[in-house]
């Protein structure tokens, strides 16, 4: 036997209880991380989160380490798509991948729950940061969002004016 093969013969599958996870809010918008690059090996982190009725989400950003993808379970979410907006209720997926714009929020009049994944894992730690500025006193203005941002190679995005 290789060590590749005792190495799968112990491994063993994560299973996270519906109330396992890290709960981060941020900005108004309950993140709740139910596995981190912690537990994925730096591969993927996978969040359910939740806004309320009139919330942005984030505004219009792109992201250059990481790729994001968005699954609308209830409610509805307004999704940036670098050329526009499209409302998304659920069952509808965003890919948002590296180099692509996009943002969210909930414009709708009921409270609005998805699923995000991020590949790879990494991103939950601008979550954290921001969480913990916040808690010290900061305030989440637009210019300590793009600074927590930049350390994850993250910009902010400014829709092109039309013609």
């Amino acid at each position: 036997m290789t060590d590749d093969d005792q190495s799968r013969n112990t491994a063993r599958p994560l299973l996270r209880r519906p109330t396992d996870g890290e709960l981060i809010d941020v900005a108004g918008v309950a993140h709740f991380f139910r596995l981190t690059g912690e537990h994925t090996g730096g591969h993927f982190a996978f969040e359910e989160f939740s806004l309320a009725p009139g919330t942005i989400g984030a505004r219009p950003h792109v992201h250059e380490g990481h790729d994001e993808y968005f699954y609308v379970l209830e409610g509805e979410l307004t999704l940036h798509t670098g050329d526009g907006e499209a409302t998304a209720g659920p069952g509808h997926l965003l890919a948002a991948t590296r180099g692509t714009p996009h943002g969210f929020r909930n414009a709708g009049t009921v409270a609005a729950r998805a699923l995000c994944l991020y590949t790879p894992a990494g991103y939950e730690n601008y979550f954290r940061d921001v969480h913990a500025a916040v808690s010290a006193g900061a305030e989440a203005t637009d210019e300590l969002l793009a600074e927590f941002r930049s350390h994850y190679r993250t910009s902010s995005f400014q829709t092109p004016p039309k013609p």
